[in-house]
């Protein structure tokens, strides 16, 4: 055989080696590819119908199902961050310090958090004479609610009304019990009991049965007081009838059933106590202030002026749906204090209730492209000038609080004394409006500035009046009066 004969045989064998190796990689790859997109099918499936299923039900669930364990069973992922609400982690400006507490007869904790009126002796200048001025803590967890009231010296030593159970504790089924399946008769009922008799009805604080339906879970709202006051509040804006339940979005409940605790509230009538939001003309601050002058609703008198007096609750719910830039956008309270979160192809609701410096990626990341410690910064700031003009008003209002005192004694005529007692009732509201607003400034900045200057301004004027200044002199100008309207008129 010749050469060329033996060279063209090799290059044949070579090409067909190569020719089968190309064959047998693409087979190999052909199955590779196969399992692959199998495999991917399998998980598209799989995570479909985990998508699909919203829940395993392992036990049946009704309105008499208060134990936030029961639903657990059903709700595993939301019930263990709904256990983590037992954590007291503090943020820079809020949340509590855990204070070792030596148990007692009336009081078995064996910690609390730590006293707002030990760090700041002026909250018992402003509220003397009223029990927040003797027991007055940082609010802990959702777990702690319950027990938090049911200890505090501001129950165990004051009589209080079992209204106080609305926020505190679960009340579903003790309403329907004491209403005979009539929840507004047993709202009612309830808030009759002295709170020492409505506590012995509960067993458990605030939990999934106060705001998700045990059939559908969907959000609903519970609480007579909020099913009121929201219907007044749409009332004001022309809607009639409105039934929260009914007519609310999805959305929107993820802000509402928040709103059934945290708002201004006061106790309306003498033996009934009901629960009531002084929302029928608005949720400013202004509107709930005319509401309250034209109703002529008195919380105490101050021990040291005379003074008849009002006292702010913590309207959270008031501020952020009235003012805030994240609420006019859409935002509702559940998407920073309860962000979603994946489980698999599960979008789950974070029932780790929680200041969102806590879970930045998570609450303020979804939408702000920053660093989270650029966002931590920026909140900070808010609340370092916060802090700064509540000084001034809370400085200023004491100053008032001496002078008024010492005017009583000082034969100041009864017109300087009733003027100045008017202006400190305003400037206290005003001030404690946010200052028990836990927000420390964030959720409206401009506008809780705006609230603190105004607490300024009636302290000043309520020194002046004491002072001699005739009232009349210390009304706002023709200027300022008429951009108060202008603003009015475009509903700021």
């Amino acid at each position: 055989m010749s050469s060329e004969i033996q060279e063209e045989t090799k290059a044949t064998d070579v090409t067909s080696r190569r020719r089968f190796l190309l064959f047998a990689l693409a087979i190999v790859l052909v199955a590779v590819i196969t399992a692959l997109i199998t495999a991917l099918t399998f998980n598209i499936f799989d995570r479909k119908t985990e998508g699909k299923a919203t829940f395993n039900k392992v036990v049946e669930l009704d309105d008499t199902t208060v134990d936030p364990a029961v639903w657990g069973q059903n709700f595993p992922s939301q019930y263990e961050s709904f256990l983590k609400t037992s954590e007291m982690t503090p943020t820079t400006h809020a949340g509590s310090k855990k204070v070792d507490h030596t148990p007692t007869e009336t009081d078995p904790r064996t910690f609390v958090s730590s006293s707002r009126i030990e760090e700041d002796p002026r909250l018992v200048q402003m509220w003397a004479g009223y029990p927040f001025a003797t027991d007055y803590r940082h609010a802990r967890g959702h777990m702690y609610a319950f027990d938090d009231q049911k200890y505090t010296l501001r129950t165990t030593q004051f009589d209080q009304p079992g209204t106080c159970l609305n926020c505190h504790a679960s009340t579903v089924k003790i309403m329907n019990d004491l209403g005979d399946g009539d929840m507004n008769k047993g709202f009612t009922a309830m808030n009759m009991l002295s709170f020492k008799d409505a506590a012995a009805l509960a067993t458990h604080p605030v939990g999934c049965i106060d705001c998700h339906d045990p059939k559908t879970m969907e959000l609903r709202i519970t609480r007579p007081g909020f099913i009121n006051g929201i219907a007044e509040f749409k009332k004001s804006q022309g809607v009639a009838n409105y039934d929260v339940n009914r007519d609310a979005t999805h959305q929107e409940m993820r802000s509402f059933v928040c709103g059934q605790c945290h708002v201004e509230y006061y106790f309306d009538g003498e033996n009934n106590k009901a629960l009531t939001f002084p929302w029928s003309k608005g949720l400013t601050i202004d509107n709930i202030w005319d509401y309250y002058q034209e109703d002529g609703h008195i919380d105490w008198t101050h021990k040291r002026t005379g003074a008849k007096m009002l006292k702010a609750q913590h309207p959270e719910f008031d501020i952020f749906m009235s003012s805030s830039i994240h609420a006019d956008n859409g935002v509702s309270c559940a998407d920073c204090h309860m962000p979603y979160k994946r489980e698999g192809a599960k979008k789950v609701t974070d029932h780790h209730i929680q200041s969102p410096l806590l879970n930045i990626n998570s609450s303020c990341m979804t939408c702000h492209h920053s660093t989270a410690k650029e966002l931590e910064d920026r909140v900070v700031k808010i609340q370092d000038r916060f802090i700064h003009s509540r000084d001034q008003a809370f400085d200023s209002l004491v100053q008032l609080i001496d002078a008024l005192e010492k005017a009583q004694t000082d034969g100041t005529p009864a017109a300087q004394l009733d003027g100045a007692r008017a202006m400190q009732n305003r400037a206290s509201f005003y001030l404690d409006y946010v200052y028990s607003e836990n927000s420390y400034g964030f959720h409206a900045p401009d506008y809780i500035q705006r609230i603190l200057n105004d607490s300024l301004e009636a302290s000043r004027s309520g020194l002046l009046i004491l002072r001699g200044e005739n009232p009349d002199s210390l009304k706002p100008s023709s200027v300022s009066q008429a951009n108060t309207v202008s603003a009015a008129d475009r509903g700021n």
